[in-house]
């Protein structure tokens, strides 16, 4: 019987999935010529390498995979979801400052003005499987909005909209968490996201968002973690998170 075909991947992918650091930058020390495969200088981030198989070597010292870490962040307001950013804007990379941690990337998004449970990892398998809308892992939303809603608006949210820049956007469910005298907060989950896509909603109805804090990812909630504080997620927390097929292996 033949062998089990090889599996390549470039090698500014391999160093990448490694979590030695991110694929671009990966790209760029390819091209500088500081990485060699099997004691040969290669500049072209797309050549193909074999894990642990190729030997890779970074300025006389060999890349091996990094130990696996999963965080999560209450991101605050204010912070964009980037290693570093061309406006100079502050990143929530910020809130890792002095923890001399291994190269991170996040886990999906959240934008500028929205706050809550935002993960972390060097895990590239277990990060798509979690932004993967095939996963079917749900993510809970506490959003403040201007004023009343009513059970008309809330059937609309259910229904959803046709956005003319990301098409379809739906909320799997909404229901009202509580009503003040001039707002209240609506609780949505939604099992996909697209870019702002509980605000394009609100938007579509002239509804105003206040706040909007991401609560929970499948069955991990953000708790009590204070707001721009971050902790290492359990093994079973992580696990919860797996893909199935590798929680069996």
């Amino acid at each position: 019987m033949p062998p089990p075909p090889t599996t390549r991947t470039g090698l500014a992918r391999a160093l990448s999935k490694l979590g030695f650091c991110s694929r671009s930058r990966a790209a760029e020390l390819i091209r500088m010529g500081k990485v060699s495969v099997n004691r040969v200088v290669r500049k072209n981030p797309e050549f193909p390498v074999v894990l642990g198989k190729d030997i890779l070597v970074m300025d006389d010292e060999s890349i091996n995979a990094a130990k696996q870490i999963y965080l999560m962040l209450n991101k605050p307001r204010g912070l964009v979801t980037t290693a570093s950013d061309e406006q100079g804007r502050d990143t929530v990379f910020s809130c890792f400052e002095g923890a001399k941690l291994p190269h991170l990337s996040p886990v999906g998004r959240l934008d500028k003005a929205s706050e809550g449970l935002l993960l972390f990892t060097n895990d590239n398998v277990w990060a798509d499987h979690i932004t993967n809308p095939a996963t079917g892992l749900d993510k809970t939303y506490h959003v403040q909005i201007e004023g009343p809603v009513d059970e008309t608006q809330l059937a609309r949210l259910r229904r959803g909209i046709h956005d003319e820049e990301v098409g379809p956007l739906v909320a799997k469910a909404v229901k009202i968490l509580r009503t003040g005298e001039k707002n209240t907060w609506l609780e949505f989950t939604l099992d996909e996201g697209r870019n702002r896509h509980i605000r394009r909603l609100l938007e579509a109805l002239e509804i105003e968002v206040l706040r909007l804090i991401r609560v929970k990812i499948g069955p991990l909630e953000l708790g009590n973690l204070p707001k721009g504080k971050w902790r290492e997620l359990s093994k079973n927390e992580v696990a919860r998170l797996r893909p199935i097929d590798s929680q069996r292996r």
